[in-house]
Parts: structure tokens; sequence; C-alpha cells
């Protein structure tokens, strides 16, 4: 019975002396852990004072370099915006004047055409009266009316009033009339047709551009109006035979 406490109380006792061998180690070892922690060159004296917390040091120059920098992009992109802007302005001004231009080529190229047209037109008009052969009534007016044309053509010159007074005076507006008693028909070349031309007279003063038929009333009046020019100055001064 004695043994076995004795054996308890040593276990406790040698249990208690180990716990403090212990204690002792981890101070050693801490205190082996601090020293070899120093530097060679550091002091090893311990202080109780309390390590005073670093001073943080605050700079407001980062702040003012990246508000610089936002401003700066900012008016990059304000400055690329207007660019933008003002080259969409310039195209568009730019497609503008090039549209008025094409419309006033437009215009003028139809303007162009119009009055080429026109003048086509025009002479086309022109050539058609030009070839459409004027007409005369055949009568004593119409026979009249061409002779002054053609005579015009020719220079030779007359009157209306004057060709027709001669013409009821030598003929009575017959163009088939003969004179077979006067002294031309005596010598067998008596005067025929509107003016009373002799066949001499009439092959002598012929016009061209109307007929070789002495009876033709075209033809008869301008040969003797050629013919009365020549001698009177006109037929207007011919006031009986002539």
């Amino acid at each position: 019975m004695p043994k076995n406490i004795f054996s308890r109380v040593q276990s406790r006792s040698l249990t208690r002396h180990h716990k403090i061998a212990m204690a002792g180690v981890a101070t050693l070892g801490a205190a082996a852990i601090g020293f070899s922690a120093v530097p060679s060159g550091a002091s090893t004296k311990t202080t109780t004072e309390a390590a005073q917390p670093a001073a943080v040091a605050y700079s407001t120059q980062q702040i003012k370099d990246v508000k610089a920098s936002v401003t700066d992009q900012m008016a990059g992109a304000s400055l690329k915006a207007e660019q933008i802007a003002a080259k969409k302005k310039a195209d568009a001004a730019a497609a503008a004047k090039k549209k008025a231009a094409a419309e006033a080529a437009k215009k003028k190229a139809e303007a162009a055409r119009e009055a080429k047209e026109a003048a086509s037109r025009a002479a086309k008009r022109a050539e058609a009266k030009k070839a459409a052969k004027k007409t005369y009534p055949n009568n004593l007016d119409g026979w009249i009316r061409e002779s002054l044309d053609v005579m015009k053509k020719h220079g030779i010159p007359g009157s209306y009033d004057g060709i027709k007074r001669n013409i009821i005076r030598e003929s009575s507006g017959n163009p088939r009339a003969i004179n077979n008693w006067d002294i031309n028909a005596i010598n067998g070349i008596p005067s025929k047709g509107l003016l009373q031309v002799i066949p001499p007279t009439f092959k002598h003063w012929h016009v061209p551009g109307t007929s070789w038929d002495i009876y033709d009333p075209v033809a008869n009046i301008t040969a003797a109006c050629n013919y009365a020019a020549d001698k009177y100055g006109s037929m207007d001064n011919v006031d009986s035979a002539y």
C-alpha cells in the first residue's frame, strides 16, 4: 500500500519537474530565436518603451496627376468628337456641292439638248418649206403672181398692176390669143399669148426656169417683161403696143 502511494507522489513530482523543465526549455528557445533574429551589428539592448506606429505620409501629387490625366483624356475625346463633326459637316457640304454641280450640269445638258432639238426642228421646217413648191391658182391672178416671183429672182422690174393692165389691153387675159392681122402677122411672125409676143422676141428674152412654150402664161409674161425692162425700163412704163 505505501509503495503505491510513493509511486503516485513520485509520479506527480516528476510530472511537475518535467513541466518546469519544459517551460525553461521553451524560454531558452525563444531567447535563442530572438537573439538569432537580431543582426550581428545591432544592439541587443531591450527597452520597455512601446514601439510607436510609423506615421503614414499622404501625397496629393498622385491625385493631381490622375485628375490631369482624366482631364487630358476628356479634352482629347472632345477634340476628336469636334474633328469628327467637322469632317461630317465638310463631307456633307462637299456632297451637296457635288449634287448641285451635277444638277446644274444636267440642266445645262437638257437645255443644250432642247436647243439642239429646236434648231433641228426649225431646220427641218425650213427645208420642208423650201422643198414645198409654191402653188398658184390657174388663172390670171395666179399667172401674174408666179411671173412676179420668177422676175424677182432674176431682177426683172415690174408690178402686178402694170402687168395686168397691159395683159388686158393686149389679149383680154386669153393665154391662147394670137394676132393675125398686124404687120407681124403679115410678115409671118404673128404676136401670141397674154402679152402678144412675137416668137423671135420670146426666144431672145426667154427667162430661164420657165417653159419654152410661147403660149405658156408665165413664160409669156416673164419674157415680155424682160424685153420691156430692157427697152422701156419696166412693163409699168408701157401704155400701148410695144
